[in-house]
């Protein structure tokens, strides 16, 4: 009997230690969890899990965050292993590792970051607060992406603007992990960078006053320049074409060339200004009546499902303007209402989570019902409190004397920019030119009245993608977005960016970048107050259950033998 009992534990003991090794391996074999959070913080969009999932070929991440690092970083850390991890569960070639690049001697660390500096890699540096005092440290957060011999690279630590804390920039880090690792992805697998560009020859911004746009574009883009005069199409290679802030008339051929452009599937992003009025021509003048721009795209636009109007947004949610307020030259900041602070009221993937939009002398847009079935959206608007202004209006600074009355801003949610999707009928039907369809024959093309599906944005201001230039041509770019007078960064880039992504983005890839990942930080000061409560909670209830249990087994197991 004694042998039979020992056998059996044996056995008992065998099949325990098989079922968890097996229990291990399919653990291993399968990555699953589930996802309890409120914002699905953990769960893949549908886009981004067929993407993975069509990889035919190995990827290879290199996460260049190994190493001693604060909490923070060890949250961006572990957010970065923890989405890989679902990577790799959803397809058998997706391979990662971490890395420390300060790793090894003086000479292997200088030899690998003049490595990584070709690669466009710079570090980052990171002040690290202990009981001994502060520790400066050069830090890589980015990762690696290889995939069939081509290179991406992702910066896993994202910029905030001027007011944010450390921990915001770790949250929306983290928020936009899955977009950023998905993007690169989808790049690598397309191959070559798809060709995106700026129309040039109607007095649009000039190559200084786009820079920090186009720098943050080429990262994924070839950007170039386009020039309507000298072409007889626009390429379908061009894959966005933007019309930043034109001052001179398009002409009809010019025009053609957009429209048959959007008819063959083209994508749009038209950043207009409708009257001709600055800062700085006011500053000059003291007083000025804004002019009408002839731009001659009311027509094409009108036809597209968009209109422009000849007027400007005053909004009581606006940034600041210095004014010399005494005869010794000191300055204070007025609020200027020319320039709207416009924050997203939609849940789209475009404006999703994004703060303030720094807008300027900015009109209204209304939607115009089409021929075609053309879905308009309005994507953003101006505040609760806010009004129109006509263009016959003389400006001056006088406005800035007085308190503003709120009872007179009271138009409120004025569309500034328009989303528009679907089959656009053509400008020029029923109204060819012989010279027209001579360069449609000699493209071996005919003409098309209606478009096959496309998008197009319409922003009623053309400063929102200007960055500014200290000192002249030579000078230094400012972020676009940054506010000089209040110091702050705005999310005008972020905005330009998403549009150029989901304007082009066929994949729905861009849904991953209004992911919202919720801070939910610790509240110290109630912490403290009640630590006392809370060790209690946390180590004397515990003791005081297991005893409990303890008395209650031991009567329970005497009663049972008794008997």
């Amino acid at each position: 009997m004694k042998k039979n009992k020992r056998t059996q534990s044996l056995l008992s003991l065998a099949l325990v230690l098989g079922i968890a090794l097996f229990a291990n391996i399919l653990g291993n074999a399968f990555f699953t969890h589930v996802d309890l959070t409120e914002e699905k913080r953990f769960t893949l969009t549908e886009p981004t899990r067929e993407l993975v999932r069509n990889l035919d070929d190995v990827v290879y991440i290199e996460v260049m965050l190994e190493g001693e690092f604060p909490a923070g970083f060890k949250r961006l850390q572990r957010s970065v292993k923890e989405l890989l991890d679902e990577f790799r569960s959803l397809s058998g070639y997706v391979e990662y590792d971490f890395r420390d690049p300060n790793e090894g001697t003086a000479e292997q660390v200088a030899a690998r970051r003049e490595e990584l500096a070709k690669d466009g890699i710079a570090p980052t540096n990171l002040t690290i607060k202990d009981t001994e005092g502060r520790e400066e440290k050069l830090i890589y957060p980015y990762a690696k992406v290889n995939y069939k011999g081509r290179l991406a690279v992702v910066d896993l630590l994202e910029e905030q603007g001027a007011g944010a804390n450390p921990e915001e920039k770790l949250n929306t880090s983290i928020s936009h992990l899955e977009y950023n690792f998905a993007n690169a992805l989808h790049k690598l697998q397309i191959g070559a960078k798809e060709i995106m560009a700026f129309t040039v020859g109607h007095g649009e911004l000039n190559e200084l006053e786009r820079k920090d746009l186009v720098r943050n574009l080429r990262s994924y883009y070839e950007v170039g320049t386009f020039h309507l005069d000298s072409a007889s199409q626009i390429p379908p290679e061009v894959k966005v074409l933007v019309v930043a802030k034109p001052r001179a008339p398009f002409s009809d051929r010019d025009k053609f060339l957009i429209d048959q452009y959007v008819m063959n599937g083209g994508r749009v992003l038209w950043l207009i200004d409708r009257l001709g009025v600055g800062l700085d021509s006011l500053r000059r003048t003291g007083t000025y009546v804004p002019l009408d721009l002839p731009l001659e795209l009311d027509d094409i636009l009108f036809k597209y499902g968009a209109r422009i109007n000849p007027d400007m947004v005053l909004d009581l949610q606006c940034s600041r303007i210095p004014m010399v307020i005494d005869p010794t030259g000191s300055q204070e900041l007025f609020q200027w209402f020319y320039s709207p602070i416009v924050f997203p009221k939609i849940d789209h993937p475009m404006v999703k989570s994004l703060d303030g939009i720094n807008f300027d002398f900015c009109s209204s847009v209304d939607t115009i019902k089409t021929k075609t079935e053309v879905k308009k959206t309005i994507i953003l608007t101006s505040s609760e409190h806010s009004r129109l202004q006509p263009n016959v209006t003389r400006l001056n600074f006088e406005i800035l004397r007085y308190e503003p009355d709120p009872s007179k801003f009271d138009k409120p949610n004025i569309p500034v920019a328009v989303l528009l999707e679907g089959e656009f009928p053509s400008l020029f039907e029923d109204r060819v030119t012989e010279a027209m369809e001579a360069t449609l024959r000699q493209l071996n093309q005919t003409f098309k009245a209606v478009s096959v599906p496309t998008r197009m944005l319409v922003v009623s201001d053309g400063d929102i993608a200007k960055n500014f230039v200290v000192g002249g041509e030579q000078g230094q770019v400012m972020p676009l977005g940054f506010n000089r007078f209040e110091r702050y960064q705005f999310a005008n880039k972020d905005f330009l960016l998403n549009a150029v992504e989901y304007l082009r983005d066929e994949s729905g890839i861009i849904e991953a970048r209004g992911k919202e990942v919720r801070l939910r930080l610790l509240d110290t000061t109630k912490a403290q107050a009640e630590q006392t409560f809370w060790q209690v909670v946390n180590i004397v209830v515990p003791l005081i259950l297991l005893a409990i249990f303890g008395v209650v087994y031991t009567w329970l197991r005497r009663r049972r033998y008794a008997k």
